[in-house]
């Protein structure tokens, strides 16, 4: 087996922006109702990590500024999920605007997720498949987004299975906002 695989499949597999929103998402909304963000965020993944493999890592790493208005965006995007998770209500109580996020919006939080862009970077560099530019985006794209699916079908779901447990209004605050502060840990951790 690629090595590469099961480095991705780590970096992707831990807990992170996008594990905790497709948790919290499948407790609030269901499995089926959470699809369209887990597709969005499966090929977001894919684009970036295809990028990287064409090397527009490395062109962020030489412009420092550019790496840290990315991480000032990032980190303002996760604060503000996380401050919504924290006021969310329980799933019976939801507002009448209240939905899942969609495909388009799950795949453009990925041009922001710093624990994206720092795996699919330490991929191209670390497992160099020896291919042309586009070969290696096209192997680095191909592998983040199979993976990738996978894990977010996993989360979602668990997510759809823990709501059977968050049978209270009580129980849903105690969920979100513990997932709540999970975001906000990461959004700190952008800087790190």
């Amino acid at each position: 087996m690629d090595p590469l695989f099961l480095f991705v499949f780590a970096g992707l597999f831990s807990p992170g922006p996008n594990v905790i929103m497709l948790t919290a998402s499948g407790a609030r909304f269901g499995f089926v109702r959470t699809l369209p963000h887990v597709f969005g965020v499966a090929m977001g993944v894919g684009i970036i990590a295809g990028l990287t493999g064409l090397g527009i890592g490395a062109i962020l790493a030489s412009y420092p500024a550019l790496e840290m208005t990315l991480k000032v965006v990032a980190a303002a995007w996760i604060i503000w999920m996380g401050v919504t998770l924290w006021r969310s209500s329980a799933a019976g109580q939801r507002d009448a605007g209240d939905q899942p996020w969609g495909t388009l919006k799950a795949a453009l939080f990925q041009w922001v997720n710093p624990k994206i862009w720092a795996v699919a970077v330490a991929a191209a560099s670390g497992f160099p498949g020896g291919l042309s530019p586009m070969g290696e985006a096209l192997r680095l794209g191909a592998t983040f987004s199979t993976l990738n699916l996978g894990v977010c079908l996993f989360w979602s779901f668990a997510g759809s299975l823990l709501s059977l447990l968050l049978t209270t209004p009580r129980a849903w605050t105690i969920f979100a906002r513990t997932m709540a502060v999970g975001l906000l840990a990461s959004a700190l951790m952008v800087f790190l």
